[in-house]
Order: structure tokens, then C-alpha cells, then sequence
């Protein structure tokens, strides 16, 4: 297990850096003058501007700019923003722990009803209760997830004023449910159907038959042998999701108002502010290798059979 902990670290190395290398070049070729934005309507003055761009290294090739800023990322510092001269890494501490917690929420949610509802659906499947789990989970994948915010947002906010329409505090968790509601809809959708499908097809194996004729509880049966065997793939899909939560959420933070990464990275965009936006993507990408490489290790606890070379 530690050999191949260690090697799957590694691998990380490459993947991490030509990530960030990817996303630096792609936020470098954004049309639009971040220096010369500060200046707003007005004419800039070209020797402030480049005296700007010089004390930030902004003037220097791509290639020696992105070796400035890996060697300043494994020093700790991603730098300063343009507008305000802040330190984007705390701009980034301030607004991941938002995100954190919301897609916590939304991760939690896809994962208890998800599975709850898949559970019930590949039991019962062909009858009434799959039926309407499979249009149910169909339509949520259908509807685009900025219709379902906005939607969630008339009725529930306006409408029936249940909830406030955006978010007030965003330190708030009962503040941030129905924002997470949203974001993790789609999510807790395919869910439902892969539990579905992996408990529907396994109904059929080999050790499903010798737990029936051994006389076990249905309940055990389902819960230790049936279950437990058919969440590989979910968990597959949970793992590689929370990194796909917390960049996704820039649609419902903005919708909702909630001051998170997503919100941060949406300004970053119209500001051109390229640090901003790679510093976050970093980030993302970190949790995302971190996240793909718990999710290989629980395949051992799931199935015994798996081992580690």
C-alpha cells in the first residue's frame, strides 16, 4: 500500500504541472489589459503602465513568467493582485473555506439521497418506485443548473419568501442549504442511477443467491452484501465530484450571491486578473488529484479483493 501511495505521488508531478502550465497559458492569451483596467475610461499613462508591468515581471517572456510563478507557488506566495495589490493567496483563504462548506453540503446531499434513492430503485426495479426515480434523476440531468438556482430562487424566495432570496452572510450553514440544494441536483441524479444500475445488476450474482439461501436478514443482506459491492463506481463518481463541486460552483454563487471561489473566480474573469484565476485553479486541481487518490484507496476497503502492489 505505501509503495503504491508513494507512486501514485509522483505521478501527481507531471499532471500538477501541466495543468498549471495549461491554464497559465490559456489565461495569458485573454484579450484585454488587466494594467491598463485600472485606469477604467480614462487614458492610461504608458509609463505607469509599463513600470507596472516591469516591477511585476509582467514585461518577461510566458515561459520565464510561469517559472516565477511555480517557484514562488512552492515558496508559499501566488503573488499580488493587480487591482489593490492584495496578496491572492488571501483572497483565496477567505473564499475557499465558503466553497468548502457549500460543497460539502452539496456532496453530503448527492450522497445520502442519491444513494438512498438508487438503493430503492434497483431493488424495486421495473416498478413503480424505479420508475419514477429513473424521470425524476432524467429530468434534473435535463434542466440546465442555472434554470433550477433561478427557479429555486423565484418560488422559494419571492414567491413564498421561505427563504431569502441570496445569500445575506455566507458564514451562515441554513443560509447556504438551498444554494447547496442546487448545486449538488445534478449530482445527486447521477448518483441515484449509477446506484441503480450497480444494485440491479448485482442482484443477479453468484453471492446474492448464496446470502438468500444461507437464510441471512434482507437487511444484512442488502446492507453488507449488496450494497457494499455495488458502490464501487459511485464512489468513483462522489470522488472525482468534489472537485467538479467546488469549480462548479461559480453558477450558483453568482445566482445566490454566496462570496465563495466561484464568486471570486467570476470576478477574476472580468477584472482579466490571470494571477487570480490560476492561483484558484491551482487549488482546484490539488484538491481534485488529492480526492482521486482517496478515492482509490477506499476500492481496498469496498473489495477485499483489491490489493496495492
Amino acid at each position: 500500500m505505501g509503495r503504491y501511495v508513494a507512486r501514485r505521488l509522483l505521478q501527481m508531478i507531471p499532471v500538477f504541472i501541466g495543468t498549471t502550465l495549461l491554464i497559465f497559458l490559456m489565461v495569458n492569451v485573454l484579450p484585454g489589459d488587466p494594467v491598463r483596467a485600472l485606469w477604467g475610461d480614462k487614458p492610461p499613462d504608458p509609463a505607469q503602465v509599463a513600470q507596472i508591468k516591469h516591477d511585476r515581471g509582467l514585461d518577461l517572456p510566458l515561459w520565464e513568467q510561469y517559472l516565477h510563478y511555480m517557484k514562488g507557488l512552492f515558496q508559499g506566495d501566488f503573488g499580488n493582485t493587480i487591482a489593490g495589490n492584495r496578496p491572492i493567496l488571501d483572497e483565496i483563504t477567505q473564499a475557499f473555506p465558503v466553497s468548502l462548506r457549500l460543497a460539502a453540503m452539496a456532496w453530503t446531499f448527492e450522497l445520502v439521497v442519491g444513494i438512498t434513492l438508487g438503493v430503492f430503485a434497483g431493488i424495486r426495479r421495473g416498478r413503480v418506485v424505479d420508475n419514477t426515480v429513473t424521470l425524476f434523476t432524467l429530468l434534473v440531468i435535463s434542466v440546465p443548473i442555472f434554470v433550477v438556482g433561478l427557479l429555486f430562487q423565484l418560488y422559494l424566495g419571492n414567491e413564498w419568501q421561505w427563504i431569502t432570496p441570496t445569500v445575506q452572510d455566507s458564514e451562515d450553514m441554513g443560509q447556504l442549504l438551498v444554494p447547496a440544494l442546487v448545486l449538488g441536483m445534478v449530482g445527486l441524479a447521477y448518483v441515484a442511477r449509477l446506484t441503480r444500475t450497480s444494485i440491479a445488476e448485482n442482484r443477479s450474482a453468484d453471492y446474492m443467491r448464496t446470502a438468500v439461501a444461507k437464510g441471512l436478514p434482507k437487511q444484512r443482506i442488502v446492507t453488507r452484501h449488496l450494497l457494499r459491492n455495488s458502490l464501487i463506481p459511485v464512489v468513483t463518481y462522489l470522488g472525482t465530484d468534489i472537485g467538479t463541486l467546488m469549480g462548479g460552483a461559480v453558477i450558483t454563487e453568482g445566482i445566490f450571491n454566496v462570496t465563495g471561489v466561484g464568486n471570486l473566480l467570476f470576478t477574476s474573469l472580468a477584472r482579466r486578473e490571470g494571477a487570480v484565476i490560476v492561483g484558484i485553479v491551482t487549488v482546484l486541481v490539488l484538491v481534485y488529484l488529492l480526492a482521486s487518490l482517496l478515492v482509490d484507496l477506499l476500492y481496498a476497503v469496498l473489495d477485499p479483493r483489491i490489493r496495492y502492489a
